[in-house]
């Protein structure tokens, strides 16, 4: 099971501050997930030239545009619920119970608070 997944609500933890122009300090939910890289909503962005062309319709693509670039998973932190804060990510084992089935399952926890992500 990976610490972060595709929904969580991160924070980046390195890098420039946001005085200096960075991402430090920025929260986000995480929309993908490419190895051990994520693409973060809001942070990273970067400038992109694309190549001006034409659709079907005849209305123009390209130009300058801008969009989130992938940033290390070390880069970041899931955010406690609780609190609100970076925090690290746990396991534990669980046991659910369902339609008179008992199961263990493998559940993720904020270390800070032990609330369940």
């Amino acid at each position: 099971m990976a610490n972060i997944k595709k929904g969580d609500l991160v924070q980046v933890i390195t890098g420039a501050t946001q005085e200096r122009g960075g991402d430090r300090g920025k929260q986000g939910k995480v929309i993908e997930v490419r190895g051990d890289r994520l693409v973060v909503e809001g942070i990273n962005f970067v400038t992109k030239h694309v190549r001006v062309g034409q659709t079907q319709r005849g209305s123009k693509t390209g130009g300058i545009e801008q969009h989130e670039a992938p940033i290390h998973v070390s880069n970041v932190a899931i955010v406690d619920p609780k609190t609100k804060k970076p925090t690290r990510v746990g396991f534990r084992n669980e046991e659910v119970e369902k339609d008179g089935v008992t199961k263990t399952v493998r559940v993720r926890y904020a270390k800070k608070s032990g609330e369940k992500l």
